[in-house]
């Protein structure tokens, strides 16, 4: 039996590759629309995929399990029930509350703080503008990895003596001191103050969603970036990452009634403070991706049953052709089903090469735009798989109606019009 089913198949694949061969153009013609198909459901799926991965990996590089606390809410964006007006009277983030929170919090795990501000840094006689100054405390660098490929991380004494030193991004080094490797032991002068470049951060790529953005920036000790950027116009910000195996919900509970005694609320007053969940991100990207998708396949559908139209105009053909074919089949003893299944599968077999051309294209296409963009774009196996999958059905449906008209043929009228 098992024997029986491979012979069918093969000769099915055979019979395709034959009909492919015999009537190249009116094959590929009739092919073209399930290749256009899978092309574009492919394609759309590659590429939307591909950037959702890159998109969620920046957001994961926010910080894993982190809440980040702030005047403003990052997915609300004001609205009637709460204007902006309201986020900007709020209390901006201060220094002491991150202690507090520290003591308060026993989910927080780690807590650190931000100011950042924009300035022109200078070596010699090279000046790079708009560059961002990020004054971190100790703790920063356990929610937001930072590597380092040249030199050193700023030490813990450094903290918190306030020490004159920073670290740079590759593109800032690259740029003010010719390379890399120069960049170390070099001092630099921002705002009126010199400080040693102590190391380089490993180079991270342009991001699509702005992020940190280290490669273009620097980052120093906050108690030193307190005495030449004004707290009050500095974005000020406090991560805080739970502990292990806690959701990121239970931490943000706890958070909010931590802050409410921090601002020393009553339970009468609406919060003035947002709690911004890094996994509320991810959710809402992942939810923007979906109409996306949705447009892809409502593209593709068009394609493929245009495509399903042209292979089932070509098994009417064939079972034309082979009219005499199987009225001797069916005379020596084969049964109706395979006479069915033959034909179902030579259907299935022209989608699938149809598919594979498809595919082809969408390779080449990620070949471009990886070349083009800033991150890798690819096929993954369970793409490939879908594809196949689409061909299969489509190559079932577009055939079973000739592929039954075959099976129901009598033989002696099938023999009789060869």
């Amino acid at each position: 039996m098992i024997r029986r089913t491979f012979e069918i198949i093969f000769t099915s694949f055979k019979m395709a590759l034959q009909e492919l061969w015999k009537n190249k153009l009116r094959t590929f013609l009739s092919l073209f629309g399930i290749t256009i198909g899978i092309f574009c459901i492919i394609g759309v799926l590659a590429v939307v995929n591909s950037l959702e991965h890159n998109i969620q990996n920046e957001v994961k590089s926010l910080g894993t399990n982190t809440i980040y606390v702030d005047k403003w809410d990052y997915t609300a964006g004001g609205g009637p029930d709460y204007p902006w007006w309201r986020y900007v009277n709020r209390p901006s983030p201060k220094y002491e509350e991150m202690k507090q929170i520290k003591e308060r919090t026993p989910s927080a795990k780690y807590v650190a703080f931000k100011i950042d501000a924009q300035d022109n840094l200078e070596y010699d006689n090279n000046s790079l503008s708009g560059i961002n100054l990020y004054g971190i405390t100790e703790q920063f660098k356990d929610i937001q990895p930072i590597e380092i490929q040249n030199g050193r991380y700023i030490s813990d004494a450094e903290f918190d003596r306030g020490s004159d030193v920073l670290v740079v991004g590759v593109e800032v080094a690259e740029k003010l001191f010719g390379n890399v490797e120069r960049a170390v032991g070099k001092l630099v002068t921002t705002r009126g103050k010199k400080l040693m470049v102590i190391g380089v951060i490993k180079k991270q790529g342009k991001q699509m969603i702005g992020g940190w953005n280290f490669d273009q920036n620097v980052v120093l000790p906050y108690k030193f970036a307190r005495n030449i950027i004004d707290e009050r116009r500095s974005d000020p910000l406090i991560l805080v990452q739970g502990q292990d195996n806690l959701s990121s919900k239970a931490l943000k509970d706890d958070l909010t009634g931590s802050m409410r005694a921090i601002h020393k609320l009553t339970p009468t007053k609406d919060d003035d403070f947002s709690l911004n969940d890094v996994n509320d991100f991810s959710a809402a990207i992942s939810q923007a991706f979906v109409s996306l998708n949705i447009g892809g396949w409502a593209i593709a559908a068009l394609s493929l049953i245009v495509g399903m139209f042209g292979v089932a105009n070509i098994m009417f053909v064939t079972v034309r052709e082979r009219t005499g074919q199987i009225g001797l089949k069916k005379a020596i003893g084969a049964k109706k089903r395979v006479i069915l299944t033959e034909f179902l599968l030579e259907s299935a077999f022209l989608c699938i090469i149809g598919g594979v051309i498809g595919l082809t294209l969408v390779f080449l296409l990620t070949q471009i735009l990886t070349g083009a963009l800033n991150f890798p774009v690819y096929v993954s196996v369970n793409n490939m798989a879908l594809a196949i999958i689409i061909c299969v059905i489509v190559g079932i449906v577009a055939g079973f109606i000739p592929a039954s008209q075959a099976a129901r043929m009598d033989p002696v009228a099938a023999i009789r019009s060869k």
